[in-house]
């Protein structure tokens, strides 16, 4: 069973990365249980931050525009606070390999001074941290659980890794709750989509919309997994109201895989025309590539009852019709 999110109705929490893709749907989501909710975010252009994505909920949220590296603003933006949903982070594989010092600072030093601040201010507050697959590197093997080895192939993966488990260590010596949640490809509405920083889902999406050819990086035959944000939405509601979860990991991921050429396949279709080209990878690109991930969600599924809903397909579709219509706030 999905814990009873009525816990948020009247709850204060705080969204770091507010302004983001998965951060603003679950603004929204929060807005719509009744919470009180403060959104922080640095809108820095690079990392996808955009007003637009809470255009319609602007006048029921608090909006901060502070840097997570912000230690003193943070430490007052903790203060009575019920949940943290800590989203905030440098996403790019491939920035975080040519210029790996702010990535450490966003993704780890910064985790850790928010967690400081919980120790000194707040140590009732609840955490959902969002990690990434990234940990794992490249699978020894599919689908990858939990004890699967850790082995990142980049710099964010390090860094991310580190941000996962100071927070395990604040809960388990500090007793701060906090859990982490590994998010593998997240899409739908809101995600970036004027480069590839963020997921390559959506620079694809809008080469299609663009009319411009879908490129494919490698063979096209890595398979992938993906989440569309309201399930990812519905697992972060779920890790922060469930008892069982803090100290815990917990891998998200779809009982679909698709290769690559499989998913541009699906997209030109949907998209009513369109075309992809298998191209090699680019040099910067290949070393730090994982191949084939899917995952195995199954302890997230059994101890807090969550799994996804929506099928690839009708995620698909409902982003296609979403940046068709809302591109303008979205191209630059």
């Amino acid at each position: 069973m999905l814990s009873d999110q009525n816990i948020f109705a009247g709850a204060d929490v705080l969204v770091t990365g507010g302004l983001g893709f998965i951060g603003s749907a679950l603004v929204r989501r929060l807005v719509g249980l009744g919470a009180k909710v403060t959104l922080v975010d640095s809108l820095i252009p690079e990392y996808g931050g955009n007003l637009f994505n809470i255009h319609d909920i602007r006048d029921r949220v608090n909006v901060d525009l502070t840097d997570v590296r912000d230690a003193v603003a943070m430490s007052n933006l903790i203060k009575n606070r019920q949940f943290l949903f800590n989203l905030a982070g440098q996403t790019s594989h491939l920035d975080s390999m040519t210029d790996p010092l702010t990535d450490l600072n966003i993704n780890a030093a910064a985790q850790l001074q928010i967690l400081e601040a919980c120790r000194l201010h707040n140590r009732d507050l609840k955490i959902v941290f969002a990690s990434t697959r990234q940990v794992y590197g490249r699978p020894k093997y599919l689908p990858v659980d939990e004890n699967h080895p850790i082995s990142p192939v980049d710099v964010n993966g390090i860094n991310k890794l580190a941000g996962e488990w100071y927070h395990l260590l604040y809960n388990d010596v500090y007793g701060i709750r906090a859990c982490a949640l590994r998010l593998t490809n997240t899409y739908g509405p809101g995600m970036r989509v004027k480069d590839a920083r963020q997921t390559f889902l959506g620079i694809w999406i809008r080469r299609l919309i663009e009319k411009k050819p879908i490129q494919v990086f490698g063979t096209g035959e890595q398979r992938r997994d993906f989440n569309f944000v309201s399930d990812v939405v519905a697992a972060l509601l779920s890790a922060a109201a469930s008892d069982a979860s803090p100290g815990q990991i917990f891998n998200l991921g779809h009982r679909e895989q698709v290769s690559l050429k499989e998913l541009a396949e699906l997209l030109v279709r949907m998209n009513g025309g369109g075309r992809y080209e298998v191209v090699p990878f680019p040099e910067d690109r290949k070393p730090i590539d994982i191949g084939d991930y899917y995952a195995d969600f199954r302890k997230i599924e059994t101890q807090l009852g969550w799994s996804p809903q929506v099928t690839l397909a009708s995620g698909l579709e409902e982003t296609l019709r979403y940046y068709r219509q809302h591109h303008a706030h979205y191209w630059e």
